[in-house]
């Protein structure tokens, strides 16, 4: 699996709000200057996350972002498919080219392999990554 570049900086942006998470209300140049992520990509970043219920974001002076739910309850294949769509396997090789053994049996583990990393990254969450459990 690949991670592509907006998922990478949006796993290290909740990972930081995770790691922070006691401090209440991260400046929103906090997270950009860390990971040198550049502002206006960083922005539509926050913007999807909190979208889909993974951050919350607070305007004016002492606001700034935060989880939007504890740490523990934020998977990563939540942040990620938010930052990416979903990562299961949804080509069919047997549809793609001609349905032979090869391409049945190519299919089968390709399907197992996506399967089984949605599983893992299901039920990692962000508070495991940053040594919160």
């Amino acid at each position: 699996m690949k991670l592509n570049i907006t998922m990478g900086y949006g796993l290290m942006a909740v990972g930081y709000l995770a790691e922070h998470a006691e401090e209440g209300w991260i400046a929103g140049n906090r997270i950009p200057e860390k990971y040198g992520i550049p502002a206006e990509f960083y922005a539509k970043l926050m913007q999807e996350l909190t979208k889909r219920n993974i951050i919350t974001s607070k305007r004016g002076p002492g606001g700034g972002f935060r989880l939007a739910r504890p740490a523990n309850e934020i998977s990563l294949l939540e942040v990620i498919e938010t930052m990416g769509g979903p990562i299961a396997h949804t080509g069919d090789l047997t549809q793609l080219t001609k349905d032979t053994p090869l391409s049945r049996n190519l299919e089968k583990i390709c399907k197992q392999a996506s399967d089984k990393a949605v599983s893992i990254l299901s039920k990692a969450t962000l508070a495991q990554m940053v040594g919160k459990k």
